[in-house]
Order: C-alpha cells, then sequence, then structure tokens
C-alpha cells in the first residue's frame, strides 16, 4: 500500500539505457505482488500448472529479470522479514479488504462481468511462505542474488542504496524515500503497454525516478520533516489524520505544528537492516531451471529454452564489460 506522497514529488522518466551497468535493489515482495496482478489468464485467474498451483510470480520473476539483465542492468531483490508490531492493523486491514474482493469477485463471475472479474481478482492476491521460497529457489537457480532482511524489505533495500551498494531502489511506493533512498525507480518490472482499469483502452508505462534530494530541496524540507509528512498522510505503520493531504501535511510541518509519534519516525530515521549480506552475480544452472520450471512446473521447454538463451548471453556480455567495474 505505502504512504501517497506523489504530490510532492519532483520524477521523471528514465530510460533503460540510462540504468545500464547499474545494480538496483528491488522490493522483492512489492514485485512478486505486481507479477500476480498482471500476469493473469484472459478470465483474471492467475497462471497455474495442472496441480492448481499458482505460477504467475514465477513467471514474471524469469522473464522480466532476464529483461533487466538484457538492458545491462543488475537486480538484486529484497525480502521482507518480520513486519513492526504497528503495522499488524495495516495487515489486518488488507486481509479483510481481500476478503470482501473474493465475495465481489464470487458475484462478478456468476453474473458473468469480465471487467469487474479482472478487477477484483487482482485485489484478491495473497503470497504464501511456500511462493516465497519458490521464487528465492528460482532467483539461486538463475544466478540472480537476493537479500533477506530482518524487517522491511525497502528499509534494506534503502539502506544498501545510502550505502553505495546498489545505484537505486525499485519499487511501486514512496515508502523507500522516507526509509532514506537517495533513488528510487518507479514501474522498474512492469513498464510496457498496460491496460487502464475500468477502460477499453491501454497506456504505456516507463520506469521513472525520483531523487530524494531533489525532493527535500524543492519542497524546503529536512528528512525529518520529509518522514513526519509522511505520518500525517499516513503510512503502513498509522491511519495518518483525516482530511490531511500532503500539501496539507507539507505546511503544517514546516510551520511546527508536528509533535509526538516518536515511535514510528524511529522506524524510518533508524529501521532494523542488517550489513550481513553478499551481493554476488553467478552463472545461471540451466539444469535446474529446466527441471523446475519445466518438468515441476509445467513451462513450455521451447520458451523457457529460448529465454536461457538470452539469459546467457546477458551474463556473457557482462563478463565482457567486465561486471565490477560498474559498481
Amino acid at each position: 500500500m505505502g504512504v501517497n506522497l506523489k504530490d510532492l514529488l519532483p520524477k521523471k522518466e528514465i530510460t533503460f539505457n540510462e540504468m545500464k551497468g547499474k545494480r538496483i535493489a528491488i522490493d522483492a515482495m512489492n514485485a512478486l505482488y505486481q507479477f500476480m496482478a498482471i500476469i493473469r489468464q484472459r478470465d483474471g485467474e492467475l497462471l497455474q500448472d495442472s496441480k492448481g498451483r499458482v505460477t504467475s510470480h514465477l513467471s514474471g520473476l524469469f522473464y522480466r529479470t532476464i529483461n533487466l539483465l538484457e538492458y545491462g542492468i543488475y537486480p538484486v531483490y529484497v525480502f521482507d522479514g518480520e513486519p513492526p508490531k504497528l503495522k499488524q492493523k495495516t495487515l489486518e486491514k488488507r486481509k479483510e479488504a481481500k476478503k470482501k474482493a473474493v465475495s465481489k469477485l464470487k458475484r462478478a463471475k456468476i453474473e458473468g462481468k469480465e471487467e469487474e472479474i479482472r478487477k477484483y481478482a487482482q485485489a484478491t492476491v495473497k503470497f504464501t511462505g511456500k511462493m516465497i521460497d519458490e521464487s528465492k529457489r528460482l532467483l539461486e537457480y538463475m544466478g540472480v542474488p537476493y537479500v533477506q532482511a530482518p524487517s522491511e524489505g525497502e528499509a534494506q533495500a534503502s539502506y544498501m542504496t545510502i550505502k553505495g551498494d546498489v545505484w537505486a531502489t525499485g519499487s511501486q511506493d514512496f515508502d523507500s524515500l522516507l526509509f532514506g533512498a537517495p533513488r528510487l525507480i518507479r514501474n522498474l518490472t512492469i513498464s510496457g503497454r498496460r491496460k487502464l482499469p475500468g477502460k477499453d483502452a491501454y497506456k504505456e508505462i516507463f520506469p521513472e525516478i525520483i531523487v530524494l534530494k531533489n525532493s527535500l530541496e524543492e519542497n524546503e524540507i529536512t528528512r525529518e520533516q520529509f518522514v513526519e509528512i509522511g505520518i500525517l498522510v499516513g503510512t503502513d505503520f498509522n491511519e495518518g489524520i483525516k482530511g490531511i493531504g500532503p500539501k496539507k501535511a507539507l505546511k503544517s510541518v514546516k510551520s511546527g505544528e508536528f509533535e509526538g509519534y516518536e515511535e514510528i519516525k524511529e522506524i524510518f530515521l533508524n529501521p532494523d537492516v542488517t550489513n550481513e549480506y553478499r551481493i554476488k552475480f553467478k552463472d545461471p544452472i540451466k539444469n535446474e531451471i529446466l527441471e523446475f520450471l519445466c518438468e515441476e512446473r509445467e513451462f513450455s521447454s521451447e520458451r523457457v529454452e529460448r529465454a536461457l538463451e538470452r539469459l546467457k548471453k546477458s551474463f556473457s556480455k557482462s563478463k565482457q564489460r567486465s561486471l565490477d567495474s560498474y559498481f
């Protein structure tokens, strides 16, 4: 869900070529949820194998990661750990929202309303621990590194960006900026032609970059004040104040009206992160990928073989350029 601060954030489109040779720490759960929401059958149902096991997340992770590598972009996926206790209320609300979406989805199917079926099907996305393990397993076979965060994945990805171990954080949510990420890349894994909700029309989605320093300077605030604005609007750890949007929050904070919420400020300003991680890209293990995706999960062997050739070429090119020289 994240915090809504887009009205205060100067952003601009960025090309894949401009990100060439860069490491980007991707909020793994954010990306996987996007894959689950977008990669579906025509009737709105998730992709599944013959045993009814969902494969949308694996399809997105495999093919879109290869797309990034072909552009010379090096993704490092960061997985969530234990959420802060203050996030529990938000998680409960999300569960309740999904229950309502399931009910609406059933009704839409009975009434044969295709657009509503797609809409509510996306709102019922549910991730399991097994699916997370599958995602990590696939990344290991592909030779793409991932980091296990002790708590919030966005906080860990932002920390890695601050340290300079990666160039930017990749996520759809603006929370990364509250966690101090110097650069946030949005639409990285979902760029392309997308259908507009409720309309028979499509829109081209491009990656965009938001630079924290520019955002603070343009609004004439400190990072701590930026966090305070987020708290007034509402974050994953608090509901915010009714009737206050980003612009009102900005005015309140700059006039010195903000007080309290120290525990939430601490989550953003001093998050629970680890420096015990290693970022290393390895050669993909072709046989393991084929066995996992094609034999176990019934992916098309022909399509996976073609993708593996692309993956192999991407890693060959990175070696020719001397991968480490870019970072």
